[in-house]
């Protein structure tokens, strides 16, 4: 078997497609999801990544299972978007505590794996608009953005090991969470792209695989926005 691959959220769009990317690469790929399904044939684990007890319950399972995570793909997220003015408590809590403080928590359980073989490849999956900023996503993007000082600061930690930790930033992309958008609210984004479409969930695994098997890029942020946030 190859090394072992952890891709949270990996039950559908940009997650599956990045599992699916990895194991024809020839990892051991283990999806995380809070269902606990294994897609097309994928192994799983049930993983709340804003569940620090349940972070742990699923790396101890895979750990025994197929071995320690040497790559770590923190995908998971939410949204809970709104103005900020109506926005609750509640949801400022939970997508900072699923796409931030989860991700956090997923490489630091991660590290312990990855400091032993002094070797790891962590990529958390962030946002175009974490640089960007969009209306009515305050949430969103502050928990965004705060992944790219997060890998930062954690490369910087971990360097000497063998571990490199990168960002992907995603513009818009054709899964579900997409495709609710009504033809008026697609033209609008459409006409903001210079390349004019949206991006495949297959385009975005690619950029994945190739950080993953990069050696040498670490702290990096990786924009496949199609020119979206150019400059940011």
């Amino acid at each position: 078997m190859g090394q072992v691959a952890l891709v949270t959220g990996g039950n559908r769009g940009i997650g599956l497609a990045t599992a699916q990317r990895l194991r024809d690469g020839g990892y051991t790929v283990v999806v995380g999801s809070r269902s606990g399904e294994a897609p097309d044939g994928l192994d799983a684990v049930r993983l709340d990544v804003s569940d620090p007890a349940s972070i742990e319950a699923g790396f101890a399972e895979i750990e025994e299972r197929f071995g320690p995570v040497l790559v770590l793909v923190a995908n998971a997220g939410i949204t809970r978007d709104g103005l900020l003015m109506r926005m609750s408590d509640e949801d400022i809590d939970d997508v900072l505590a699923t796409n931030l403080a989860g991700s956090i928590r997923l490489a630091r359980r991660a590290l312990k794996g990855m400091i032993r073989a002094r070797s790891g490849r962590i990529v958390f999956v962030s946002s175009v608009v974490g640089m960007l900023g969009s209306g009515g996503q305050v949430n969103y993007a502050a928990s965004k953005a705060g992944l790219i000082g997060a890998a930062r600061s954690l490369a910087r930690e971990v360097g000497s090991r063998g571990i490199t930790v990168n960002v992907l930033a995603p513009g818009f992309v054709e899964t579900d969470m997409t495709a609710v958008l009504d033809d008026a609210q697609r033209s609008a984004i459409l006409g903001q792209i210079p390349l004019a479409r949206y991006a495949q969930s297959a385009e975005i695994a690619d950029s994945v695989a190739f950080l993953v098997g990069a050696g040498y890029v670490t702290g990096a942020v990786l924009p496949i926005d199609g020119g979206l946030g150019m400059g940011h």
